[in-house]
C-alpha cells in the first residue's frame, strides 16, 4: 500500500520538471514551472482525478504499470524510479521480468522525432509509450489497456493493428511474433504477465498455437506496410525496429519514402493527431 510519502514524492517531482523536458508545449500562463496535474495525467496515460487521487493521499494502491507510467512521464531516474517503487509498497522489477524502463536518451529520441510515427514496446512486444505522430497514424493507444496494449494480442486475439502485408510477408511476420515471445519467456521465466499472456494466446488463438507448438522461429526485419487510415487513406509506409542494448527495447519507426503521397499523407498526419478522431487501431 502507498505511504502518503508517494503522493508528496509525485508532486515534488511534477513540480520540479518543465514542460519543455517533459515534451509539453508551454504556452499560456503557468503559475509554476512545473508540470500541471492534467499534462501529467496526459504523458501517464492515466485521468486527472487519479493523479490528484494519488498526490492527496487518497488512492492507496497503485499498480505497478501505474507507478512504471509515472516514472517515465516525470523522467525519473533510475534510483528515483526504485525510491517511487518502495513508496508504492511494490518491489522494484528485478532482472527476472521483463523490463519497461524508458532511458532518458531513449525519451530524448521520442522527443525530438516529432514529425514521426516512433513507439517503443517491451520484449514482449507491450506497448510502452509513442509519441503523437504514432497515435495520429495507428489510433490513441492511451484508451487501451492490459492485454489490448500487446501487438502480439492484438494480432491473434484482438482487432490488429490496421496494417497490411503480402500473406507470404504476413506468415513470416506472425513466425517472428511467436519466436520473439518464445525467446522473451526464456530471458524472463519469472515473469507471471508474460505467462499469463502466452497461456492466453495459446488458448485462445490456433495460429498462435500453431506455431508455438511447431517451435517456430523468425527475426523481424525492415518492412512496408499498408495503413489503411480512416481519415488521409491508405499510407504506404517502411517500417523499421531499433533494439536499445541492455534495455531490451524495441523502437518501432515509420517513414515514407520523400516525394511521395505517401509522404504527404504521413505529412497530413501529424496536423491531424491534434485533433480528436477515431484511429484504425482504437
Amino acid at each position: 500500500m502507498a505511504t502518503a510519502e508517494f503522493g508528496k514524492a509525485v508532486r515534488r517531482w511534477r513540480d520540479r520538471i518543465t514542460p519543455e523536458a517533459a515534451g509539453v508545449p508551454a504556452g499560456g500562463q503557468r503559475r509554476a514551472a512545473g508540470l500541471r496535474r492534467e499534462e501529467l495525467a496526459m504523458l501517464a496515460g492515466i485521468s486527472v482525478d487519479y493523479v490528484t487521487r494519488l498526490e492527496q493521499g487518497r488512492a492507496t494502491n497503485p499498480s505497478d504499470q501505474v507507478v512504471e507510467a509515472l516514472s517515465r512521464a516525470l523522467r525519473l531516474s533510475q534510483e528515483e524510479r526504485a525510491h517511487l517503487f518502495r513508496l508504492a509498497g511494490l518491489a522494484t522489477p528485478g532482472p527476472e521480468t521483463v523490463p519497461a524502463y524508458i532511458t532518458p536518451s531513449v525519451q530524448r529520441l521520442l522527443d525530438r522525432l516529432t514529425g514521426t510515427p516512433v513507439a517503443v514496446f517491451d520484449a514482449c512486444w507491450t506497448l510502452i509509450v509513442a509519441n503523437e505522430a504514432y497515435s495520429a497514424l495507428m489510433g490513441d493507444p492511451s484508451v487501451r489497456r492490459g492485454n489490448e496494449r500487446n501487438g502480439v494480442w492484438r494480432h491473434f486475439l484482438g482487432p490488429g493493428t490496421g496494417a497490411h502485408r503480402p500473406p507470404q510477408e504476413q506468415r513470416d511476420h506472425e513466425a517472428a511474433l511467436v519466436a520473439d515471445l518464445r525467446a522473451a519467456a526464456e530471458r524472463y521465466p519469472a515473469d507471471r504477465r508474460l505467462q499469463r499472456l502466452i497461456a492466453e494466446l495459446r488458448d485462445g488463438s490456433e495460429r498462435f498455437a500453431e506455431l508455438w507448438n511447431s517451435g517456430a522461429v523468425g527475426r523481424h526485419r525492415a518492412s512496408r506496410k499498408t495503413i489503411d487510415h480512416p481519415q488521409v487513406g491508405p499510407v504506404v509506409l517502411d517500417c523499421d525496429v531499433l533494439t536499445v542494448e541492455g534495455g531490451d527495447l524495441r523502437i518501432m519507426v515509420y517513414t515514407a519514402e520523400p516525394g511521395t503521397e505517401d509522404a504527404e499523407r504521413l505529412a497530413l498526419l501529424t496536423v491531424l493527431g491534434t485533433q480528436d478522431f477515431v484511429g484504425p487501431a482504437t
